[in-house]
C-alpha cells in the first residue's frame, strides 16, 4: 500500500496496511486507536462520572460484540453490568448489551477520566478478510460516560 500513497496525493503512507504474513495481500487495517485521558490535573475516576447519571448502566470490560463491514453499525457486551440510580450503583444486572451508529456513538461522549485511570487493552486476534487474516491491535481508554445509547437485554428465554 505504500505504493499507493501517491495515488491519493500522500507523500508516504500512514502504515495502515497489513497482511497476516509474507504471502499474503496486505489491506487497510484500523490502526490502534485509544480514547485520550481529560487533561487538567483534576483526577477524574469512574465513580465522578457515575455520579451525574440519573439512570444508566456501567460495563466494565469487554465482551462478545458485532459489527458491520464498513464498521458503522455495532453492537458489544461487556464482563460486568451495574445498574446505576442517582449516581449509585445499586445492582449487578446480566444480559446486557449496547448497540449505535458509530458516529452516534462518538458523538454521545459527555465526559471521560483522566490519566490516572487510563488503561490499555490488547487483541492478537482481530480478525478481517476473505480469506479471513488476523492481526494484533491494541486499544486504551480512560472510563468514559456516553449518554443515550441503547441498551438491550440478550437473554433468551424459550
Amino acid at each position: 500500500m505504500r505504493d499507493n500513497a501517491a495515488v491519493i496525493g500522500l507523500k508516504e503512507s500512514h502504515g495502515a496496511s497489513y497482511g497476516d504474513n509474507w504471502s499474503d495481500v496486505a489491506f487497510q487495517r484500523m490502526p490502534n486507536v485509544s480514547l485520550q485521558p481529560a487533561t487538567g490535573k483534576q483526577n477524574i475516576s469512574a465513580d465522578d462520572l457515575i455520579a451525574d447519571v440519573k439512570d444508566g448502566v456501567y460495563i466494565e470490560g469487554d465482551g462478545s460484540f458485532s459489527i458491520d463491514q464498513q464498521r458503522y453499525n455495532f453492537q458489544f457486551g461487556g464482563q460486568v453490568f451495574w445498574e446505576i440510580k442517582d449516581g449509585k450503583k445499586v445492582g449487578l444486572l446480566r444480559d446486557v448489551a449496547y448497540q449505535s451508529r458509530t458516529p452516534d456513538f462518538w458523538n454521545s461522549c459527555d465526559g471521560v477520566g483522566s490519566r490516572e485511570h487510563y488503561r490499555l487493552g490488547g487483541s492478537y486476534f482481530d480478525g478481517k478478510g476473505e480469506p479471513g487474516q488476523i492481526n494484533a491491535v491494541s486499544h486504551g481508554c480512560p472510563p468514559a460516560r456516553f449518554r443515550k445509547i441503547n441498551i438491550i437485554n440478550t437473554g433468551r428465554k424459550i
